[in-house]
């Protein structure tokens, strides 16, 4: 046998010797290397040619270039440079090969060499002028696009180096041996041919995307932030190396270890990875596979748009999954070989250490394979949430007012929060199916190989535990649908809620409220428990998958005679490990497939929902017409199945610059008149014409989170002169040097800290400064005093807007007479037009206006004598004097203010959200883990899984050890006994493992409740203070987002950590077995994967928290956009809040792709370090035979185990900081659960009597209050007595303070000193609900929840339907209600929005009449309604409540002089505090100015 081979070798040798170029006459010459290379250098002299000419061109051009030139995109510059280095490698590699094969020339003197030594110098001269011709056109002219000459060129010459490439393997075949330097250049050649053949490809089509893009992007956009995603990033910068190890993340990994990352560290996203540059695209997809109509968007043509806007990131993760599932097939395929080998039956010399080269190929593709498939599935993953969430938001711009009735808020932002974050989860799992499918089959492969014929038993089995799933499947979306039903329900309600958090703790509801919301958590966790035990019902029948079907496979084999050897056993049982994990992952990928199908269900019926009609309003060129508005026989309908229309035949004229008023009684239909006139309401018959642009100020002022400047440009440049105007005009100067940073103050969500009167302005302001043709403003002086509404009315409608057109509505009849067009509405119809003198006694409608107007004047005039009243309102002094405002401040009381601002404390309201920072703590671990049952379940959890693990090793031992070494070898114990020991062991450990999953499904939903109601219960239990100062969407992410998290996800992964680390810690017990050795290795290489995770750590933990803070403010926005959606379309300024919503989403994708970045930049260089080790035990296993104490069949055992090694080495640090990741959700949960709580509800030995308050007595001493310890005081030093049974009217500038009193008497917010006491008790010493529930208030924004009329008038359900129909009849709203299909069981939409204002107010009024309070609080209660309406209500109190204490806050002058006593307030100092009588006797009062002011306009108008 040697003398063979050695004669064998020695004719190999003679072989090369003799046909190094030497051809056989029948070798064609087309494969003969002469013709090769000789076309090659052809090509190359070619190429220098045309460089000589190009050159010589652009000398005599340069001359005349202009110095202006497109831009060119970042990514052709990557390119470009690119393209310039990979040159200058093939440079030097040429030039290497050409001294090496010069040496060679020199000892041969054959024509073909010379050819060949030719062609390698031709190359390096060429490749070197290339370089220097790239270099110039760099450096020099700037130019980095690429010319098509050289594009062409590519494409030739990758066509010559791939033929040379084949030649070489065909002459190899034919046994012809050229010398390695041919077949090394050929190969190199081959290589940088392809490359260069790619980047001219892309190139190419990138120079195409900036010539389409260019034109398109006006220099305002280029300006503007979101043009700042196309420029250069580290992904786009990075080279080929770079991106294939990940290390273009290391520097931001590198300053997140040194620093506290901050949204500044983080570098923009990439035109792919922008929402500026996937919307568009998407956007276009869903038009052309919807046809142009977005209202028939189907779940599959929804899934369509997603994956054309998204294929390429697809394709090239699909890819990668491909040669990832190939690789992990290595091992198994050649464990038999190996164990053969191992057993001393080497076929070829050098066998083992070929065995471990190729088993370590086939490691790192898979390592390297399996980092970019996962970091491109979830690249995809935040492309599709970006893109999902702008076309929700996109949507919820334009939905019609019956959609957002079918949808509430609530129900939208689970739609962006929860729906399309599962959609973006989803491609985790998007490749599952096919994988599945293709590992299979490659197991099946193997199997056959290993095991023959027995195999089809195995692919049965496979087959049936596939098919399972179809049952499990719709079983999980059945629950699925359910859960994220009741997820809706809850949002629902808690939006609602946190919007109304002030009614709610004022009427002491808040705690029934919560007890709704645990209500329906409850039905929700209901279905979240059916889904968990479901879940873990699959994963435990899938994870005995392999088990089962290792029984059905052995079997087979005893029953049919195959006999089983120690190396086919491994070889299965390695491939049963690798079918694991499709067959273990089948469940969550059909539970994933069933959550993503009702997520993409839900949106798509979203999208379907109706838009308003585009074609409401027929808006005709500026300045064509000088009618302004004009409506022709108009029906229009907020219901379009609605029998009766909303609006009915509407015919009005507005010329330009006419001043239009609206009134009418609550609910004639003017707020609808106005929405139609804006487009809101659909249209069913008639024209509506506008002809300039249009501003609108809306009755409920929307005012957005952020500074009030930002309020009042809404979007315009700063115009200085013209801004202090408007803020002049709209008396606004004044509050602004108030508050503590003037117009840079920021404001809370819905301006929560400032006044109703100070919103008002701030709105009015707002439209002001559009500088629009049309100005519609709804009731737009109800919030503000009576001075203050003079001067808006002066300044503004008579005075900035003299030359506009104004549509206003109004209930104060004496704006009427200076309008140029009186409208009166009646039930949906204008039942009167014309001038005020005009109509005033042509109809009843207006004159029971009037009517009412007058007897509340004769009110005024029975105070005082007429002459007096005469001469006041006609002196110009003292009417010049109301110009600075008739409640004049004492020169001291400004001292005292300037005095007290300069020594207070300042601050804004609404501070950054608050983020941990650093590591995680364990104390939020161990509150986790011993949330549920005290942590009783841990030890049972990990004691189970252990025992799985022995089970499952031992079950595998056995296998290894009992079976004989070869077919040959007698078994050591008989097939029979093998299997049946084998299924036992297997049947334990699928028991173990049952049992494991149970309990950490018990537990994780224990502490998911718990959780969620200790978070509910504290912020519920919050002071008022708390949702001042916290925008909603920060507490609406932690219950949607976070709880989210808790409910599904937290549970497995912190369980994960521990079964990985078991898991780990026995494949290295098992490998320990054969080689101790391996821990020499094993240690160091464990210590570095601790470095990096520890290095790794400190920038993903605070990424992951970057992504919990940034994602609030985008429900936020669109929270705020949904509810101004009205004011936003009416400025036609959709746009811009659409840009802000995708630069903030941007924000949001931000810390999230670089998270995943940095996820995949640690594993793979733990996988390398892992690699090391599998190497050195491959190694050490060929190398030292004799060192192996353990047999072969267990030495072969740990091998398969090796396979592993890598891989759950990865998972574990993986896990550990996916779950650091997570457990940020329980971190930011226990954030809030640990948010100061108000004082107790009840105080038992404090509890008032039954019948407390009996008098009605209210004592204010010394009250000094601020809204927040860095904020200035609000009220400043109060001293004053409400008597019992006395009605006190509060009045004073906006923002002097009134609403603050009466929140600190039902003590929103604590006095910082001083005390109020009612009949001789402190509040302060009482439950808030013992106080509040027996005070009744009527709010300044009257407040409807979504429900029935019932429950809006008795939430607490203590009253008969006899007695809510009484109060209904006492506050004029029996009719109403008695005409509604449902009467008391009629729907209350979100808000109330299916009511106007004036009826909402009167419901409030209902409310108090059911209570019967012996002190009433009236804050603004008639603002939004009529004069006649608002004097039944003042009767109908003065009926029901002539023995309570009554403290009415009012602007309206004729509310306030029915009082008994009338408090002044200025600046949060009492100015006057006695009888109206007395007040109005002395002419300076501030009162008796007031009163002058109202008389006057209300007798002779504005323009007298």
């Amino acid at each position: 046998m040697h003398e063979s081979q050695v004669i064998h070798h020695n004719h190999q040798m003679e072989l090369l010797d003799s046909s190094k170029l030497e051809m056989s006459p029948e070798t064609s010459f087309f494969l003969q290397p002469i013709f090769t290379h000789g076309l090659s250098c052809s090509l190359h002299l070619a190429l220098l040619l045309v460089l000589l000419i190009t050159w010589a061109c652009h000398k005599t051009k340069v001359r005349n270039r202009e110095t202006g030139r497109i831009g060119v995109s970042n990514t052709a510059v990557l390119y470009y440079r690119q393209t310039l280095f990979c040159c200058l490698i093939v440079f030097a590699f040429n030039l290497v090969l050409s001294v090496l094969n010069f040496f060679f020339w020199y000892k041969n003197d054959n024509f073909d060499e010379i050819v060949i030594a030719v062609d390698f110098v031709i190359k390096t001269v060429a490749w070197g002028a290339l370089c220097v011709y790239l270099y110039s056109r760099l450096s020099s002219s700037g130019e980095q696009d690429f010319p098509r000459f050289l594009r062409i060129w590519c494409w030739a010459y990758s066509f010559v180096c791939c033929s040379c490439l084949v030649i070489d393997f065909v002459l190899y075949r034919k046994h012809v041996f050229l010398p390695i330097i041919y077949l090394i250049s050929d190969i190199g050649s081959t290589l940088s041919g392809l490359f260069f053949c790619y980047v001219g490809f892309s190139a190419s089509n990138e120079a195409k995307r900036v010539l389409l893009e260019e034109p398109l992007l006006s220099s305002d956009y280029r300006e503007s932030n979101s043009y700042e995603c196309y420029k250069n990033t580290p992904y786009s910068k990075a080279g080929f190396f770079s991106i294939v190890t990940f290390s273009w993340m290391s520097t931001l990994i590198a300053v997140g270890y040194k620093k506290t990352l901050g949204l500044e560290d983080l570098p923009l996203l990439s035109s792919h990875d922008s929402v500026y540059g996937t919307f568009p695209t998407f956007r276009k997809n869903l038009e052309s596979v919807c046809s142009d109509d977005l209202s028939r968007v189907t779940t599959i043509k929804l899934v369509k748009a997603l994956i054309y806007s998204t294929w390429k990131g697809i394709l090239s993760s699909a890819i990668f999954a491909f040669f990832y599932t190939c690789a992990s097939y290595v091992g198994p395929f050649l464990i038999d070989v190996f164990v053969e080998y191992l057993n001393g039956q080497e076929s070829f010399k050098n066998e083992g250490y070929i065995l471990t080269v190729a088993f370590l190929s086939g490691k790192l593709v898979e390592c390297l394979a399996q980092r970019h498939w996962m970091f491109r599935f979830q690249q995809v993953g935040v492309r599709f949430q970006s893109m999902l969430v702008a076309m929700i938001y996109a949507k919820g711009l334009t939905l019609s007012c019956q959609s957002k009735e079918g949808r509430t808020s609530g129900e939208i932002i689970n739609l962006m929060t929860v729906d399309a974050a599962r959609i973006g989860e989803f491609c985790w799992y998007m490749h599952d199916p096919w994988m599945a499918v293709l590992q299979v089959t490659l197991a099946l492969v193997v199997l056959y190989r290993s095991v023959g014929i027995a195999s089809l038993s195995a692919f049965a089995a496979t087959v049936l535990m596939m098919l399972a799933n179809l049952p499990l499947g719709s079983l999980q979306e059945k629950f699925q649908r359910k859960l994220m039903e009741s997820k809706d329900t809850r949002m629902k309600a808690t939006t609602e809620i946190l919007k109304n958090m002030r009614i709610l703790k004022l009427q002491a509801w808040e705690m029934k409220f919560l007890s709704r919301v645990i209500e329906i958590r409850n039905t929700e966790t209901g279905w979240l428990k059916k889904f968990l035990f479901s879940s873990g019902m699959t994963r435990f029948l899938f994870s005995s998958a392999p088990t089962f079907i290792a029984m059905v496979t052995f079997g087979t084999c005893i029953l049919i005679g195959i006999p089983l050897d120690s190396g086919k056993i491994l070889a299965a049982l390695a491939t049963f490990r690798i079918l694991q994990q499709p067959i273990s992952n089948l469940p969550d990928t059909i539970s994933m497939i069933a959550q993503t199908k009702v997520s993409l269900d839900r949106i798509a019926s979203f999208l379907c929902l109706q838009e308003i009609q585009s074609d409401v309003v027929e808006r005709l060129p500026r300045g064509s017409s000088d009618t302004a508005i004009e409506i022709v026989d108009g029906n229009f309908s907020w219901d379009l199945s609605s029998p009766v229309p909303t609006l009915q035949n509407i015919n009005i004229n507005i010329i330009h610059g006419f001043r239009v008023a609206v009134c009418g009684t609550v609910g004639s239909g003017k707020s609808s008149l106005l929405s139609c006139i804006l487009g809101e309401v659909s249209k069913l018959s008639g024209t509506l014409k506008m002809c300039g642009t249009k501003a609108y100020v809306a009755q409920s002022p929307w005012i957005q989170g952020g500074k009030i400047e930002e309020n009042v440009l809404f979007g315009k440049e700063m115009d200085r002169e013209k801004y202090e105007k408007i803020l002049e005009a709209c008396s606004l100067k004044r509050d602004l040097e108030i508050l503590p940073f003037g117009d840079q103050t920021v404001i809370g969500e819905r301006g929560i800290n400032l006044s109703g009167g100070q919103k008002q302005r701030v709105q009015i302001a707002r439209a002001l400064y559009q500088d629009a043709d049309i100005y519609i403003l709804d009731d737009p002086f109800s919030a503000v005093d009576a001075h203050t509404g003079s001067h808006l009315f002066k300044e503004c409608l008579l005075g900035l807007l003299s030359s506009k057109t104004v549509l206003y509505v109004t209930h104060q009849l004496e704006f009427l007479p200076d309008a140029d067009l009186i409208l009166v509405m009646k039930d949906g119809k204008i039942t009167q037009s014309g001038k005020y003198n005009d109509i005033l006694n042509s109809g009843t409608d207006f004159m029971e206006l009037v009517g009412a107007h007058r007897e509340a004047l004769s009110a005024i005039n029975s105070l005082e004598r007429k002459p007096t009243f005469r001469e006041t309102s006609t002196t110009a002094k003292e009417t010049d004097s109301l110009s600075a405002f008739g409640l004049e401040e004492e020169v001291e009381n400004k001292d005292v203010q300037k005095e007290d601002d300069n020594r207070g404390p300042k601050g804004q309201l609404v501070q950054e959200e608050e983020r941990e920072k650093g590591k995680v703590g364990f104390e939020v671990y161990w509150k986790y883990i011993t949330t549920a049952y005290g942590g009783a379940l841990v030890p049972f959890i990990l004691l189970l899984h252990v025992l799985f693990q022995v089970f499952q090793i031992g079950s595998n031992y056995w296998m290894a050890l009992a079976a004989p070494v070869s077919a040959t070898t007698e078994p050591p114990v008989g097939s029979f006994t093998l299997l049946l020991v084998y299924v036992a062991l297997a049947i334990a450990s699928s028991f173990c493992n049952m049992a494991r999953t149970m309990l950490v499904f018990v537990a994780g939903y224990k502490t998911a409740t718990t959780l969620f109601n200790k978070l509910h219960v504290c912020f519920f239990r919050a002071p008022m203070s708390f949702f001042d100062s916290t925008p909603s969407g920060r507490i609406l992410n932690r219950a949607s987002t976070d709880q989210s998290a808790v409910d599904m996800s937290i549970p497995i992964t912190v369980a994960g950590v521990a079964f990985c680390l078991i898991q780990l810690l026995a494949n290295i017990a098992v490998m320990s077995q054969i080689a101790w050795q391996v821990f020499l290795v094993f240690i160091p290489v464990v210590a570095a994967c601790i470095w990096y995770q520890r290095y790794y750590s400190e920038s993903a933990r605070e990424l992951s928290r970057l992504v919990g803070t940034c994602e609030a403010p985008v429900i936020q926005h669109f929270s705020e956009t949904i509810s101004g959606s009205m004011t936003i379309r009416s400025f036609d300024q959709e746009a811009r809040f659409q840009d802000t919503n995708m630069k903030l989403i941007d924000r949001y994708s931000k810390p999230k792709l670089y998270s995943t970045a940095a996820m995949e930049w640690l594993c793979f260089r733990l996988d390398m370090l892992s690699s090391i080790t599998f190497a050195f035990s491959l190694v050490f296993l060929i190398s030292f035979p004799n060192a192996i104490s353990a047999p072969e069949g267990i030495a072969g055992l740990a091998v398969t185990y090796g396979f592993n090694l890598n891989m759950l080495q990865a998972q574990l640090i993986w896990t550990l900081c996916n779950m650091e990741n997570k457990i940020i959700s329980v971190e930011r949960i226990f954030q809030y659960t640990n948010i100061p709580s108000e004082p107790p509800l009840v105080i038992e030995e404090n509890r008032p009597d039954c019948s407390w308050p009996s008098y009605g007595e209210v004592h204010i001493q010394d009250l000094q209050v601020r809204y927040a310890p860095h904020l200035p005081l609000v009220l400043r030093g109060l001293t004053c007595t409400f008597n019992a049974g006395v009605k006190t009217g509060i009045v004073g500038r906006t923002g002097s303070g009134k609403s603050t009193l009466v929140q600190t008497l039902f003590r929103l917010i604590e006095p910082t000193t001083g005390q109020i006491l009612i009949d001789g008790i402190g509040i302060s010493l009482t439950g808030l609900h013992d106080l509040r529930s027996r005070l009744s208030i009527i709010p300044q924004d009257p407040t409807m929840f979504q429900g029935t009329v019932r429950s809006n008038l008795d939430p607490l359900e203590e009253y008969t339907d006899e007695q809510i129909w009484e109060a209904l009849a006492m506050c004029q709203l029996g009719d109403e209600v008695r005409k509604k299909e449902g009467r008391l069981d009629s729907i209350v939409t979100e808000n109330g929005e299916n009511w106007s204002m004036g009826q909402r107010q009167l419901v409030c009024l209902g409310r108090v009449l059911l209570k019967k309070s012996r002190i009433l609080v009236l804050d603004e209660a008639t603002a939004s309604v009529d004069t006649a309406t608002d004097n039944i209500i003042q009767q109908t109190l003065k009926q029901h409540f002539s023995e309570c204490t009554v403290i009415t806050i009012a602007h309206r002058i004729t509310s306030i002089l029915d009082s008994d006593m009338v408090l002044v307030l200025s600046q949060g100092l009492i100015e006057e505090y006695d009888s109206p009588n007395r007040l109005l006797k002395n002419k300076s009062s501030s009162l008796a100015q007031l009163v002058a002011e109202y008389s006057r306009r209300s007798n002779s108008g504005f323009e007298a």
